[in-house]
């Protein structure tokens, strides 16, 4: 078994994926619109979905906006230098909500952002 793909739904598919391309530099790596159950799946990645896990971006059609709600942490992605992408992230438009420096109790560089929906994303430095 392996983790094929986590969904977050979003209220707005082209912010969504202006976000996770442009900001975040992930590739659009598939799009369906389902006409019959009103509603549009995008997939997005670093790599295509036969060699590692995405996301599955889900847009109800009609539906703006969603409760994030006390259950959902986060989403973890590894980079080179947390300082350096959290510059570029900025430079790119995107919202940095707790800059790059080391962890409470501990000496990883973390770092998160936030998507256009309110989901945040952990930088994790690699070592």
């Amino acid at each position: 078994m392996r983790i094929l793909h986590t969904m977050l739904r979003v209220g707005d598919l082209d912010k969504s994926l202006a976000f996770y391309t442009e900001i975040l530099g992930m590739r659009l790596l598939r799009r369906n619109d389902y006409p019959e159950g009103k509603f549009t799946l995008a997939f997005v990645g670093f790599e295509e979905e036969a060699d590692g896990a995405v996301l599955e971006l889900t847009h109800n059609w009609g539906v703006s906006r969603y409760e994030i709600g006390t259950g959902y942490g986060h989403i973890a992605l590894a980079v080179d230098d947390a300082y350096a992408a959290c510059a570029e992230i900025k430079s790119r438009g995107g919202k940095v909500t707790r800059e790059a420096g080391p962890m409470k109790g501990g000496t990883r560089v973390i770092a998160f952002v936030e998507d256009p929906d309110g989901y945040k994303i952990e930088l994790i430095q690699r070592d």
